[in-house]
């Protein structure tokens, strides 16, 4: 249900009058269904009132009722942007609980595919930063980048953006010669765009006067909200999960943390422009070092077998039944796995009673930890700036309620 102002104006002490504005919730400067009461002086923000949960997923509680296996597909619907990610993180997750070591190849080709989905989601985030600011070519640019990337992963695993990649134990199949290929060319061709891109925005004088010092917050304020993610780097806290508490071999690889001084909307989007080529340095690094090996972790109680097997193999057929059933083994106990996500840390917490389901289940969704400072950033600012705001904190609807 939409919360309705009580009133369209307001009389106060200085006897101005302010006017009540709804931002949203169905708007496309919102980004989703965000919906912002605000109390208007005129063209500045004097107050707001952010709510939340209109989505009404409810995929924690879903997860409760479902086998750990059939846990992937609400994953993917968190920060769709890069919804391989999500994928990899519960995996991992679970792997970790039941004490399953994956191949080492496995964990290189799980870089490869998270970083492709941290490109996309960057590409999706700062190119909409640009039209919202009233540049629309970026945008133009590097969707075609995306629909690249796109490829790749349905190459890799046959879907687009619910990508469901990867099982628990490793991934359904290897990558094929076409999956490299299409990565090789994306390599290739990819920077030379996102260079273009950075030409159109970094030094632009108009960007830069509409984004600097705009929604900016300090580093001890992002820190007391529970910012993560390129929001916290631009803001000079260089935290970055895959080096605090390395996962999937990240220490196998050389790359820097990026970060910003203001904490504004331009440095937002400066960290995430940086961030990318970083992400490509990962990748390149990955497929040089590419351990040979296979493409999951000998646990046949757990990973589920190839088709052809289970209707040729009786034993196969069993496991696969089991599988599916969800009646793997899966120990009594709690425990919390995080990534770093396209756009934060990215935390689950699962408590296992040793049943076919989790006990408990919650995903840190850095998106709704974001909304909660939106109304500090915006107050003061003119509507244009709190449009501006809300794009470069890369809110992902899908991430708002639980």
């Amino acid at each position: 249900m939409l919360t309705q102002p009580n009133n369209t104006n307001t009389q106060v002490t200085d006897q101005s009058e302010l006017t009540t504005l709804n931002l949203g919730p169905t708007h496309p400067a919102t980004h989703g269904v965000f919906q912002n009461i605000l109390k208007m002086d005129g063209e500045k923000i004097v107050s707001s009132e952010s709510t939340i949960g209109y989505i009404h997923r409810a995929f924690e509680k879903l997860a409760e009722r479902r086998p750990f296996y059939q846990i992937t597909p609400l994953t993917d619907r968190l920060n769709y942007c890069s919804a391989p990610i999500n994928n990899m993180g519960w995996h991992m997750t679970v792997e970790k609980l039941i004490g399953v070591e994956v191949p080492k190849r496995v964990e290189y080709l799980r870089v490869i595919i998270m970083e492709l989905s941290r490109i996309a989601d960057h590409l999706i985030c700062n190119s909409i930063l640009g039209v919202d600011s009233g540049a629309y070519s970026g945008f133009l640019y590097v969707m075609q980048q995306r629909e690249k990337i796109y490829e790749i992963f349905e190459e890799i695993c046959g879907a687009r953006l619910t990508t469901n990649i990867g099982r628990i134990g490793g991934l359904e199949r290897d990558f094929t010669p076409a999956a490299f290929a299409k990565i090789n060319t994306l390599l290739e061709e990819f920077p030379i765009v996102w260079k273009e891109m950075e030409n159109l925005f970094n030094r632009n004088r108009i960007f830069m006067d509409r984004t600097i010092g705009v929604g900016a917050i300090s580093a001890e304020r992002a820190l007391n909200y529970g910012f993560t993610g390129p929001n916290l780097r631009a803001a000079g806290v260089d935290y970055d999960v895959r080096v605090m508490n390395p996962y999937s071999s990240y220490q196998d690889f050389d790359f820097e943390i990026p970060i910003g001084t203001n904490g504004d909307t331009y440095d937002r989007f400066m960290v995430r422009n940086e961030e990318v080529w970083q992400s490509l340095s990962i990748i390149r690094q990955a497929l040089e070092k590419l351990p040979s090996g296979p493409y999951h972790a000998e646990v046949p109680d757990i990973y589920l077998p190839p088709k052809e097997e289970v209707y040729s193999n009786m034993e196969a057929l069993i496991y696969h039944f089991k599988i599916v059933m969800g009646e793997i083994e899966v120990p009594k106990g709690e425990i919390y796995h995080s990534i770093e996500g396209a756009n934060g840390e990215l935390g689950f917490y699962l408590i296992s009673d040793g049943g076919r389901m989790p006990y408990r289940l919650h995903f840190r969704r850095p998106g709704f930890i974001y909304y909660q400072a939106y109304e500090e950033l915006i107050k003061g600012a003119t509507i244009s700036d709190a449009v501006l705001t809300m794009s470069s904190l890369n809110l992902i609807a899908g991430e708002m309620d639980a």
